[in-house]
């Protein structure tokens, strides 16, 4: 489903102090510089890194643009600019497993200076090829847990990169639910747990913030057939609702999931980048130009001899609240007027 974006409010949200994770603070620590590739250490006029882009399908998919054009802006703010005295070498995982092994192979073998990818499974095929290539990471949850790094202050090893929420945001989305469809029963908290290995901690914090009269279920979804399922099951109950967990499957499934929200009328919070542009009722995530500016500082760093094993993994700056009133009149749901106007994105 189309929908057209008539009015668009924005303003720093009162909830985004709190957001932050306590504790990203850059440190500058007294450990040997890293040791990059020999042609980094040459100093070339033109330095070479990888961009491994986990989602897009290819250079046309509309997703890849929204990644790099932020990237390339703020690089050029850093003094790199593409074709001067920067070579980008990109790659496209189109959220598939084998293709993204076949990218993380062809980027490895180019040698490049650094790598920055987006997403967890780049970067799991990544380490798995290189430990000494830095990589620099965007749009992964929960880097400690996969193991991917030592600590979130001192990764230690070759990666570093930037979260995409503290994992206690659970108990928002929860709160956000309940507010703009405060009839709500039974909530079912929707992802694929062979992709979403951190999503205990935000059900437990999602839990936590639910109403004592409301239900909470998980609904493990593999494929199509089960987002139906789950949709169709929570659809059956009285005053049924959705939290979709933001991970790789529902990542890719982001409008089948707003497809089956939209056929069995069941308000859902969808944080998947997108989603309330898409159909969702409401979302509240990451400000995505942000988030994809901010890796241009550490590949900058890294550059001129920074190791990543001494840059902290760092949180999003900015989180957005998008509210979708189109689809909330169609589920004869009266937005309360102080979420519209905590509201940064109202879509008429």
């Amino acid at each position: 489903m189309r929908v057209e974006l008539s009015r668009t409010i924005v303003r720093r949200h009162p909830w985004e102090p709190r957001m932050r994770r306590r504790g990203f603070v850059e440190i500058v620590c007294c450990a040997p510089a890293w040791s990059l590739p020999a042609s980094a250490q040459q100093r070339s006029t033109v330095r070479h890194i990888g961009v491994f882009l986990g989602l897009a399908t290819g250079p046309e998919d509309p997703g890849a643009s929204e990644v790099l054009r932020p990237l390339k802006a703020s690089m050029e703010e850093a003094g790199w600019t593409e074709g001067r005295n920067l070579r980008l070498d990109i790659r496209f995982g189109g959220g598939d497993l084998g293709k993204i092994n076949v990218a993380a192979d062809e980027l490895v073998a180019l040698s490049p200076e650094l790598i920055y990818a987006t997403g967890l499974p780049p970067v799991q095929a990544l380490r798995q090829r290189t430990r000494t290539v830095p990589i620099v990471f965007s749009l992964v949850a929960d880097p400690v847990g996969f193991g991917l790094i030592s600590s979130l202050s001192r990764p230690g090893g070759n990666i570093t990169g930037f979260v995409v929420w503290d994992l206690s945001i659970g108990g928002k989305w929860m709160q956000l639910l309940q507010e703009i469809a405060p009839g709500l029963r039974r909530i079912g908290v929707m992802y694929n747990p062979d992709t979403a290995p951190y999503a205990p901690p935000l059900i437990a914090s999602a839990r936590s913030s639910a109403a004592r009269n409301i239900a909470v279920v998980e609904c493990h979804t593999r494929n199509d057939r089960e987002i139906e399922a789950a949709a169709s099951s929570l659809a059956g109950e009285a005053s049924g609702g959705l939290l979709i967990i933001p991970e790789p499957f529902t990542n890719a499934n982001r409008d089948r999931i707003i497809a089956q929200c939209e056929r069995f009328r069941l308000p859902a919070l969808n944080p998947v980048f997108g989603a309330a542009s898409r159909g969702a009722l409401i979302s509240y995530t990451y400000d995505f130009n942000a988030m994809m500016r901010q890796p241009a500082s550490y590949i900058n760093r890294i550059l001129r001899g920074e190791s990543p094993g001494n840059l902290p993994v760092q949180a999003p700056t900015k989180y957005v609240l998008s509210v979708n009133l189109k689809v909330a009149r169609g589920l004869s749901l009266n937005v309360p007027p102080a979420l519209l106007g905590l509201a940064d994105q109202v879509i008429e």
